[in-house]
């Protein structure tokens, strides 16, 4: 087990180990025992009571945060030259087509969300393999394969994100930068876990919101309390 700094072990110490936090006090606390040099993310992690392994207790699906994710998301929209002009005058940091999809075909994956078309799906099946493990294949289901390619374009460079479930019954997502203020980390973990909410399954059983922790990029992780949220 790798030991712990000196900024760590005092970071650790003001927060209570078996506490339940409420969400403006655990924003509050975070940027309070946040040491790092450089502007570290804010992450969730939301345990959810349900069993990824069935199809009708997946949950996917997308958010649009109101105070963005403090990056400065990398957009690539693979589209027909008709769509071109769209995704550029929409802030797409790179767009094409054939160009594109031989790049990714050679391994070059520099980018954090893929915008597409309907028509271009079918060049993409190719690629499932190297986009599918980095998340990177566009979903209709996310609003990643669309017509409307300079809306979708917008939408994720203003906080746009979506989410989902991992094997283990957990959502992680990045809810902005620790330079944020208290209120605007609120807001955003506010926003997702309720989006959470909504997306409850009907199959899933018994508590649905078994524990929720945030967390910037160094410091520990501190304990919501999923009723005070």
């Amino acid at each position: 087990m790798a030991k712990l700094t000196k900024k760590q072990k005092v970071a650790a110490s003001k927060i209570e180990k078996h506490k339940l936090y409420s969400l403006k006090d655990a924003s509050a606390l975070l940027k309070e025992v946040a040491s790092a040099k450089f502007d570290e993310s804010v992450d969730i992690a939301v345990r959810l009571g349900v069993d990824p392994r069935k199809a009708n207790q997946m949950v996917r699906g997308v958010v649009t945060l109101p105070h963005g994710t403090g990056k400065d998301m990398r957009v690539l929209a693979l589209v027909t030259p008709d769509k071109e002009a769209e995704a550029k005058a929409a802030g797409a940091d790179h767009v094409g087509l054939d160009d594109y999809l031989q790049k990714i075909k050679d391994g070059w994956t520099d980018v954090d969300v893929i915008i597409t078309m309907p028509a271009v799906m079918g060049k993409l099946g190719p690629l499932g393999r190297i986009l599918g493990p980095r998340g990177l294949m566009p979903n209709p289901k996310t609003g990643t394969v669309t017509m409307e390619v300079g809306k979708a374009v917008q939408e994720v460079k203003s906080g746009k994100i979506d989410f989902k479930v991992d094997k283990t019954g957990i959502v992680h997502a990045g809810i902005g930068r620790i330079s944020f203020e208290a209120d605007k980390l609120v807001d955003n973990a506010h926003e997702i876990i309720q989006t959470l909410i909504k997306l409850k399954p009907t199959a899933a059983k018994g508590t649905y919101i078994k524990s929720i922790h945030l967390s910037s990029t160094m410091s520990p992780a501190i304990a919501l309390d999923p009723k005070a949220v």
